[in-house]
């Protein structure tokens, strides 16, 4: 019945005080807001990370061709080695132990025409394990196979920007399309994939759903690169089956290509899975940054209702005397002080959490910046507030409690 009876005198003591116990709780509104809107934030980044970087295969090991000028490439042949190229590859595969797949990969920048339409896209000669280690998916049709890529078939599959650009609503399964001089068959298309708009190693920062993939023999057979000194390979890809064993995998490929490459660095290397363990642990720290700094706003709150619950004690003092002398304990006072300073801070924490999951919702509607909200995020951000209100209300309601009732009586 006490407890029932200080939740109601707390209840009443807010709405009587509107104005003084709004801008009381203002402090841990923001502060609750502050820490779920933070939050929401890191855990919108982390979850793009990790998006990025399936993309590009968390158990997968990419060699990337290096983009050198015509001197450097001149320098590279003169010392003998010719860049990445299918040996390159088969060696790997024979040599590196637990290497589940590999695929290799040629690039170059050309323009795609259908009909009167054409768009600039980036031509990928791949063999057939490609899809399997990056986990493309096709929207419609088939991915290549090895029956394209030993045939020299002359298909392609486009990535759904492309087919946006060109068939605007079409089907473009079976239509054909003109690259230069020669007529490629779609024979499929890709679901959408994420931006790649980040630089990463020697992976340039791109559009995936402009790439145009056929098969590797057809490149090689049917597409020159611009640069005569370009090398067979612009890129391979190994996927390992212990993601425990990624660096020392690495390193044997890294002592593999040396020998071949006779010790120029014409290549780089690039494993995903490390990347993502050292970006989130960035992200962690910044993570824990913007808490701390957010927690701030909390401890403020705190403060203003501390100080506010001492000017409430000082405006009772009387009431205090009087409930003192008629046999109120000293517990039942300090109850009673400390159900108050949680009544303020709970509304504010419930009125923050409101503000903060709208914040949240409004960053992710109205700028670039992806936002979500953890349900832990929310539960964190109302127990810390729950805590402050205790913390910060024990202080006044000790003062309440310690009043001498003789002269709480006497105070004027």
């Amino acid at each position: 019945m006490q407890f029932e009876e200080n939740i109601k005198v707390a209840i009443r003591g807010l709405i009587e005080h509107k104005f003084r116990s709004f801008l009381t709780m203002l402090g841990i509104i923001f502060g609750v807001a502050s820490v779920i809107a933070m939050l929401s934030i890191g855990e919108g980044a982390k979850r793009e990370a990790i998006a990025k970087y399936q993309d590009l295969g968390v158990n997968n090991i990419i060699i990337r061709d290096k983009d050198l000028s015509d001197s450097e490439l001149e320098e590279m042949r003169a010392r003998f080695s010719q860049g990445l190229s299918l040996t390159d590859a088969e060696v790997i595969k024979d040599l590196v132990p637990g290497v589940e797949r590999i695929a290799s990969q040629s690039e170059l920048s050309r323009e795609i025409q259908f009909a009167d339409k054409t768009a600039r896209s980036t031509i990928i000669g791949i063999t057939s394990e490609y899809a399997d280690i990056l986990n493309y998916e096709t929207d419609k049709g088939v991915f290549i196979s090895a029956d394209h890529y030993d045939r020299e078939l002359k298909v392609c599959v486009l990535g759904a920007g492309i087919v946006q650009t060109l068939f605007q609503g079409r089907d473009p399964i079976g239509q054909m399309v003109k690259i230069e001089d020669q007529w490629l068959e779609v024979i499929g298309t890709l679901q959408s994939k994420t931006l790649f708009t980040e630089t990463v190693g020697e992976l340039a920062s791109r559009d995936l759903n402009n790439d145009i993939f056929i098969p590797l023999t057809t490149f090689h057979q049917r597409f020159e690169p611009g640069n005569r000194l370009a090398s067979e390979l612009k890129q391979i890809t190994v996927q390992v089956q212990n993601s425990n064993r990624l660096l020392e995998s690495s390193e044997l490929i890294r002592n593999i290509l040396d020998r071949h490459h006779y010790n120029n660095q014409d290549y780089s290397i690039v494993i995903p899975y490390e990347l993502l363990k050292q970006e989130e642990k960035e992200r962690r720290i910044y993570n824990f940054l913007l808490g701390a700094i957010a927690a701030i706003s909390l401890i403020v709150g705190g403060i203003g209702i501390m100080n506010i619950m001492l000017a409430t004690v000082m405006e009772r003092t009387r009431e205090i005397g009087i409930r003192r002398a008629i046999g109120a304990r000293k517990a039942d006072i300090m109850s009673q002080f400390v159900t108050e300073a949680v009544a303020i801070s709970i509304t504010g924490g419930i009125i923050g959490v409101i503000m903060g999951v709208s914040l949240s919702l409004i960053i992710s509607l109205f700028t670039d910046v992806t936002t979500f909200i953890r349900l832990y995020s929310i539960f964190i951000a109302f127990g810390f507030s729950v805590v402050v209100g205790i913390s910060f209300g024990y202080l006044p309601a000790k003062s309440a409690a310690n009043l001498k009732p003789i002269e709480s009586i006497r105070y004027e």
